[in-house]
């Protein structure tokens, strides 16, 4: 049985986890000759706990997704992956992921770091990738290691 994937969706926020989990999705996007999207959500919930809502701190957040994005993205390029998006939004990195950006770019798998969250904190909010792999309609890789 042979798998091709065609477009790929890998979230990156600047962790360890997620570099690797970038690695491996570029290696998958070049091997299959598939489209890479690289995404980016902003955390909007983390605003709401801001008293006194602050633009520069989203302008700042703002800022440094795209700076991060450009990054991966000439990264990518230079790794042999041909055809690459930028995709930065808002709100949920849980739900947008999952649902919106797989959905909108009809992607059919999604590359995602593992956790770093402790095991009260799962318990409590759950994880992105654990919620992702629930609810994603397409496959999806969860990077632990470096191996390739």
């Amino acid at each position: 049985m042979s798998v091709k994937y065609n477009k790929i969706l890998v979230a990156v926020d600047g962790s360890s986890e997620a570099k690797r989990a970038f690695k491996k999705a570029s290696l998958l996007a070049k091997d299959h000759h598939a489209k890479l999207f690289l995404t980016h959500i902003v955390d909007t919930r983390s605003f709401a706990s801001i008293e006194h809502y602050d633009q520069t701190v989203l302008s700042e957040a703002e800022k440094y997704a795209k700076d991060m994005l450009e990054d991966f993205k000439k990264e990518a390029i230079s790794n042999g992956v041909t055809d690459v998006t930028i995709v930065l939004d808002y709100g949920s990195p849980k739900v947008k992921i999952a649902k919106d950006v797989a959905s909108k770019y009809e992607v059919d798998l999604i590359v995602t770091g593992a956790t770093g969250l402790n095991a009260v904190e799962r318990f409590l909010i759950g994880s992105v990738s654990e919620h992702i792999t629930r609810h994603a309609k397409c496959d999806v890789l969860i990077v632990r290691t470096d191996s390739q």
